[in-house]
């Protein structure tokens, strides 16, 4: 390292703040559209009859404001943070960073206004219609400029590992988004997909699984390779298997999606393999996560007093019990059984409110203090409380689909002697109401603890800003 790398260097944490404060925000109103759907599931008359509030518009309006709002924020936030300590530069081109800020937020607002009016493309995941799509990719250019100027200016030969996970995400994500939004327009909100058919489909789920796959993993990932060695103040466990887990992860992860569309219109060998794909993806999940909890070897005492720690482990643990029943549940005869039942939704939580939230929550309870000049967060015991809240919550909300699903799956396939159906459909909606009560009650649980961390992050920012008033200069690394 030369005498230049060693100097400290000044950091722009402006838009790392603005982002992670927009995570709360956004994670707050995604959690809240949830609830509400979750109790139209119970008590389908809380539409009030208006379109506007039905399941059907409000459901992609939660995937959205979850997925891309608040998971969005919380990745841009960590990885401007990041690339810049790893890197040991302040981001390159501060003000790109700013349009990339505020074309994201309009892109959020344009959402929650265009659907719930019914505009869209009804793709999973994709459901934006083709302008707003072009301002999704204008912003993405922005931030893969800011991100990979960065590590172009570094003063260290080195890229950590936690910055070749952010890079993946970044580059693999233009590509789906590109390619699967590709439209011919019929107006301006409204369009018609470039693929037909069965290629359309192939092409949604190509997208799909790998917006699970480089979204919603292999950059959270980045987040936890960073954020976990961190708080444990210890050294990454093994650095050499977190070589190993990034590109068996990136490689396998791209072939996984057919397994949406066993028993479909999908050639047979397609199917079959994603199935074989979905399977060998297991082994280098587990990488991953081994990798992260095995870190705290030494420190695991940690865990008793830091529930900011705590956050992060658990979120470890969520994750590997959804790589291992994702790889199970590609498995074609247990997927005659599970697919369009609510052990999907239950599967699908699992990692979103277990690995996804928590990691993130953990991550931003470590960066808001040192964001806003403060030594911790205003009220660790609401950190506890959060924690416990949102652990029972998780707990009761996928243990109710996934007995929930499986029960329907078993209601759906069963027949008489004759070659009847043993249940109606309508038997089977009643039998899954009481899962929807507990699942309802485990969300409310999640949201309250998600208003517990917004307070503690408002008194620990406000607090913070008299603290900052007499300092001219950005934090000093």
């Amino acid at each position: 390292m030369t005498d230049k790398s060693a100097q400290p260097a000044i950091y722009d944490d402006t838009v790392v703040r603005q982002f992670s404060i927009m995570a709360v925000v956004w994670g707050v109103v995604g959690m809240l559209v949830g609830l509400i759907i979750a109790a139209q599931l119970a008590w389908p008359e809380l539409n009030f009859g208006i379109p506007w509030l039905s399941y059907g518009r409000l459901r992609p309006l939660h995937t959205n404001a979850v997925i891309f709002a608040f998971g969005g924020c919380a990745l841009f936030a960590s990885s401007y943070y990041v690339v810049q300590r790893t890197c040991h530069v302040p981001l390159f081109l501060s003000k790109l960073a700013q349009f990339h800020f505020w074309t994201w937020q309009l892109v959020i607002v344009a959402a929650a206004v265009t659907l719930p009016l019914g505009f869209t493309q009804g793709k999973e995941y994709a459901e934006l219609e083709w302008p707003i799509d072009i301002l999704i990719a204008v912003s993405w250019v922005a931030y893969a400029i800011v991100y990979f100027g960065t590590i172009g200016m570094r003063k260290v030969r080195h890229i950590y590992v936690a910055n070749w996970f952010f890079g993946s995400f970044i580059l693999a994500v233009a590509i789906l988004h590109i390619v699967n939004s590709a439209a011919i327009p019929a107006g301006m909100l409204k369009s018609y997909s470039a693929y037909a058919g069965v290629q359309d489909a192939m092409v949604q789920w190509w997208y799909g699984h790998n917006a699970v796959g480089f979204f919603l993993t292999a950059a959270f990932l980045g987040m936890m390779y960073y954020f976990v060695p961190k708080q444990a103040e210890r050294p990454v466990y093994s650095y050499r298997l977190s070589i190993v887990h990034f590109w068996a992860l990136i490689f396998t992860y791209m072939w996984a999606g057919p397994h949406h569309l066993h028993y479909t219109a999908l050639p047979d060998w397609t199917q079959s393999i994603g199935m074989v794909f979905s399977l060998i993806l297991l082994a280098p999940s587990w990488g991953g996560m081994i990798n992260g909890v095995m870190t705290l070897s030494g420190a695991w005492h940690k865990l008793r007093d830091d529930p900011i720690l705590r956050f992060m482990i658990v979120s470890l643990s969520f994750y590997g019990m959804s790589t291992f029943e994702g790889p199970m549940m590609s498995i074609k005869t247990v997927n005659s059984l599970s697919h369009y039942t609510d052990w999907t939704v239950g599967h699908v939580h699992s990692g979103a409110l277990g690995w996804v939230g928590l990691i993130s929550m953990g991550t931003l309870y470590y960066l808001i203090p040192r964001l806003f000049g403060q030594k911790k967060m205003h009220s660790v015991p609401a950190i506890e409380l959060h924690f416990w809240i949102s652990t029972i919550g998780i707990v009761l909300y996928i243990a109710a689909m996934w007995i929930a699903g499986v029960m329907q799956g078993l209601m759906w396939r069963a027949v008489n002697a004759d070659g009847t159906l043993t249940y109606t459909f309508v038997e089977s909606v009643k039998a899954t109401y009481p899962f929807y009560v507990v699942r309802f009650t485990g969300g409310l649980l999640y949201l309250t603890g998600m208003l517990v961390m917004a307070w503690n992050v408002w008194m620990t920012a406000t607090s913070g800003r008299a603290a900052r008033v007499p300092v001219a200069a950005p934090a000093m690394a």
